[in-house]
């Protein structure tokens, strides 16, 4: 076994659902698979005395789930007042308009096909139902709509999948762009120096203690596959699948699909910049 201080990030072990930092609580969504990890995280971000929440990605249109968010807010004596998505997956989004019925609440997004209500997210906005400050950072690379959402008096940061608790996540080829998930990471890095965040709140996966670790350490491995990317090409490998079995060898066979979809973005970004 690992250490877990030793781990990209410093994941906490330990049961995921329940509270992660002074504003934050998480309830786990029964969604768990190769892909989505243990489940989504479905967060719920108040100010402490505040009556009011805000619920980050509903999760997976499960009703017992949706339910369990309701009560667990209503237990810390709190009423849902908006719902926000970090993207429009189905793992994170697909619940929203069945959540937004039980709660009463707006949904705002990114992408306008999935919100209710006038208002949608955009880089620069900052959230401040009952107190609250949650401060929209635009992060598109896993998909064009992904959004982070820094909470500054917590030093934290709720990621969605730009930066997951347990490994690295995919850029979804085509609509997500390498280019533009390496940009999210250096923003992401420039909030753990500048602006002090050291705590990711991660749409998967544990909650990581180590902000700066886990940037640090997701840039180097994008660094190191899309030079094995590029080297598998000038070795003759000229297929996205071609490439995936030689350079994704040591992984899951399972998780080959979503790999294909990362080595095709790294294969656009190689050509874009002449290197392949």
């Amino acid at each position: 076994m690992t250490d877990a201080a030793a781990l990209p990030g410093q994941p906490r072990g330990g049961v995921l659902s329940g509270p992660a930092t002074a504003r934050a609580v998480n309830v786990l969504a029964p969604n768990a698979s190769a892909m989505t990890l243990d489940g989504t995280n479905t967060w719920i971000i108040s100010e402490p005395g505040s009556d009011l929440a805000v619920v980050v990605d509903p999760g997976p249109l499960d009703d017992g789930h949706l339910r369990r968010v309701v009560a667990t807010a209503e237990q810390a004596g709190k009423r849902v007042a908006l719902t926000l998505l970090t993207h429009g997956h189905p793992d994170h989004a697909e619940g929203a308009a069945r959540f937004a019925e039980l709660t009463g609440t707006r949904v705002r997004a990114l992408d306008p096909a999935l919100r209710l209500g006038d208002e949608g997210l955009a880089a620069g906005d900052v959230i401040t139902t009952g107190g609250l400050e949650l401060r929209v950072v635009p992060t598109p690379g896993h998909t064009s709509d992904s959004l982070c959402f820094h909470l500054p008096a917590d030093r934290a940061v709720l990621t969605g999948d730009t930066v997951l608790g347990c490994g690295t996540t995919v850029v979804a080829h085509p609509d997500g762009r390498l280019g533009d998930y390496l940009d999210s990471l250096r923003r992401l890095r420039s909030l753990t120096v500048d602006d002090g965040v050291h705590t990711v709140l991660p749409g998967h996966g544990p909650v990581l203690d180590d902000a700066q670790g886990v940037v640090e350490y997701y840039l180097a491995h994008r660094a190191t596959r899309l030079a094995q990317v590029e080297t598998a090409v000038e070795d003759g490998y000229r297929t996205p699948p071609a490439v995936v079995a030689h350079v994704y060898a040591d992984v899951d066979r399972s998780l080959w699909p979503a790999a294909e979809l990362s080595v095709r973005a790294q294969m656009d970004y190689l050509e874009e910049h002449g290197l392949i």
